[in-house]
């Protein structure tokens, strides 16, 4: 219904009480009541679009759709070398974030615009022609079959549209040099009823005879509904193709061409020592691509800012550092009014510092264009892989158009095939595992040959976080803070530590007292010794709520922690992880500590230790350093595995040194002794650190 006016036969008094509980429903809030925003249908936009459909009265109680948009061009060479094939995705916005953020499908393609380079402005009448179905269903209401089997009363409306900028002008219909013209946001179609082509070009930078799509449907205005592709726009854009190129142009007119050739060479080497992390690229050679993707890009704004580190200006670090705050504030899973406080902060921080490259001379001027909204497209991207390039890999190349479009036809089906099996319990476990529990059933108890472990094998056999595979990786479960699992298969490995059962005897001390508040002072002679057997273990899942990272429709994300001797037939891998010391530990980070693990059972961990209790504020990072005993050994001790929270990444604190040419990867921990917690690991880390 309509709250734009007193409904009949209903006083004002009660109408608002009406009024303000049904806005309390469709507005989320946190405990201390302040409003925050999870998904598009809970902005003011889509109050707004209900408030105009609900003002015909056929409309009222129906569900309100909007069509979220997307476009990427691509080129086909081989197939059709003079045409450019522009991928058309959608989604719709009652779809939670949390679907979207697991990639269930939540993205679908519904076409490819074929467009002939000559002849772009044919991008606005394809979209028009692909959505006209739903056109009549914008105003009136269209009956449709909803996931739970009930049917709905259904209205349609078109949504955000997501497009790299030059898309954006040819679906606005403005020229790129002046794009941030003052009165861009005018009314354009009055504005070509009245001025003349020349006006219309020579004032306004508008192309008159280019018509967007949006113009043939009910409530939608293309400048309005244009966002900001943050993948292409902020992170390839602003950080790779701005910044990243601003500091080698402002290292050749400081130091000269010479000298600024050797600063880039020690950049790329400290780049490419940055130690290995769950879902982390390694970049062999620096930043020396030929081709930059949008993950390179995405990987690069992680490790690139301690490599410049003493080798530019504070400002100019500052300027770094903004950007990808900003890009993890607004890719918050849900965003706060405090939120929102930040972005604008980060957003003015960046003003600020930029002008850094304006008086040294790299640049002449800034012009960025006026935007009013963000969205992420790495999900389109995502969409990509499975959608255009894994189809166009498994064609003949031959007229592949028509081939790439059944493959997708046939993946939609097996996907809703997958889920209508999952719903009636057909994929879980395995046909082995079912059998082997079936025998074990019905096999006499002093028959039962099949041990815990071989069980466990079996039982958790394709499930993730149990078995080596994909380095990040997502898990459909309960939401829960943080869990642990050791490795399924124990090694046998050499433990060179003098004091082990020392240490192992002060663990066991200290669990029989956990819930003491005043534990008694430890004794070597009292506590109790173990003479049992040690399981060695290297690797274990932690899985934890990570919402905003790759993760399950629960926000449940696993990363791998890893120890091992050879990691990949290579070099050794000891991985860093964040211990939670409890809300009472004096901690900088809010209870957590960094540790390198040495080996499991629970853990063997080496402590560090802050060196600020601050972050360090040019990188805004914390720097920790390995703490040491007083007789200047290394701190090693064994925790319980409860305690560990997930993985960390630490880089280098390079300082003002050029780094030596046989760093790399695996040895950088042992030849430096100050590190930054890598706030911009992930979005978890980001959030903690």
């Amino acid at each position: 219904m309509s709250l734009n006016k007193t409904p009949a036969g209903m006083s004002g008094k009660s109408y608002d009480i009406i009024k303000t509980s049904y806005l309390q429903r469709h507005h989320d809030y946190t405990t201390d009541d302040k409003w925050y925003w999870k998904n598009l249908m809970s902005g003011d936009w889509a109050w707004k679009q209900a408030d105009l459909i609900a003002q015909n009265q056929e409309t009222h109680g129906s569900t309100f759709v909007p069509l979220i948009m997307g476009s990427d061009k691509t080129i086909i060479l081989v197939a059709s070398g003079h045409m450019e094939y522009h991928p058309l995705y959608l989604s719709i916005s009652n779809i939670f974030n949390s679907v979207q953020c697991a990639h269930h499908n939540g993205v679908v393609l519904v076409g490819f615009l074929t467009i002939p380079k000559s002849e772009h402005p044919h991008l606005n009448q394809s979209l028009a022609k692909n959505f006209k179905s739903v056109k009549m269903f914008m105003e009136t209401r269209d009956i449709t079959c909803f996931l739970d089997g009930h049917f709905q009363q259904t209205i349609y409306g078109i949504g955000p549209y997501m497009a790299d900028y030059p898309e954006q002008l040819m679906l606005s219909g403005v020229i790129q040099c002046l794009a941030g013209h003052k009165d861009l946001d005018k009314h354009t179609e009055l504005l070509v009823d009245q001025l003349t082509y020349t006006q219309l070009w020579s004032e306004y930078s508008i192309i008159g005879d280019l018509i967007p799509f949006t113009n043939d449907f009910t409530r939608a205005d293309i400048h309005e509904l244009l966002s900001t592709d943050l993948l292409h726009q902020i992170i390839k854009g602003t950080f790779k193709d701005h910044l990243v190129d601003w500091v080698e142009e402002y290292l050749t007119i400081t130091h000269g061409t010479h000298h600024a050739a050797e600063i880039m060479d020690n950049i790329d080497r400290r780049i490419a020592a940055v130690a290995p992390f769950t879902g982390l690229q390694h970049f062999l050679d620096g930043c020396i691509f030929k081709q930059w993707t949008g993950d390179d890009s995405k990987v690069l704004m992680k490790v690139y800012i301690p490599a410049i580190k003493d080798h530019v200006p504070e400002d100019i670090t500052h300027a770094f550092s903004t950007c990808p705050d900003f890009c993890y504030l607004v890719q918050h899973e849900a965003l706060t009014e405090d939120d929102l406080l930040q972005l604008q902060e980060a957003l003015d921080l960046f003003h600020q510092y930029q002008e850094i490259f304006k008086t040294s001379g790299v640049t002449k001027s800034f012009s960025l264009p006026h935007q009013h909204s963000m969205l992420c497209s790495s999900i389109m991207e995502s969409k990509y892989i499975k959608a255009v390039k894994e189809p166009w890999c498994r064609s003949s190349r031959f007229k592949a158009l028509g081939q790439m479009l059944l493959m997708n036809q046939h993946l939609n089906k097996v996907a809703a095939a997958h889920v209508d099996f999952e719903a009636c319990g057909m994929l879980h476990g395995s046909w082995l595992s079912e059998a082997l529990q079936e025998l074990q059933r019905h096999a006499p108890s002093s028959k039962k040959t099949l041990d815990d472990n071989a069980m466990a094998d079996v039982a958790l056999e394709g499930l993730p976080g149990r078995l080596q595979g994909d380095p990040v990786e997502v898990l459909d479960g309960p939401t829960v803070e943080s869990h642990v699992e050791l490795g399924v298969t124990p090694h046998d490995l050499q433990l060179d530590l003098l004091h082990f059962p020392a240490m192992i005897q002060e663990f066991l001390y200290n669990q029989l007292h956990s819930m003491d508040p005043v534990p008694p002072h430890f004794n070597p002679t009292t506590a109790p010794i173990f003479l049992g057997k040690v399981t060695l273990f290297n690797s274990t899942a932690a899985t934890f709520y990570a919402p905003s990272d790759l993760s399950s429709t629960g926000g449940m994300h696993c990363e791998h922690i890893q120890l091992t001797t050879s990691w990949q037939g290579g070099p050794a891998r000891h991985d860093c992880i964040f211990v939670n010391m409890g809300a009472d530990m004096d901690s900088p980070m809010g209870g957590l500590t960094v540790t390198q693990t040495s080996y499991f059972p629970c853990a063997i961990v080496c402590w560090y230790s802050h060196i600020l209790e601050r972050c360090n504020p040019d990188m805004g990072m914390y720097i920790v350093t390995p703490a040491t005993t007083d007789n200047g050994t290394a701190e090693i001790s064994i925790i319980h595995i409860d305690c560990v929270f997930h993985t960390a990444h630490l880089i280098l604190v390079y300082g003002t040194n050029f780094i030596a040419c046989g760093t790399n990867p695996h040895n950088s921990y042992d030849t430096f002794d100050s590190y930054y917690v890598n706030k911009y690991a992930d979005h978890h880390a980001f959030e903690i650190a």
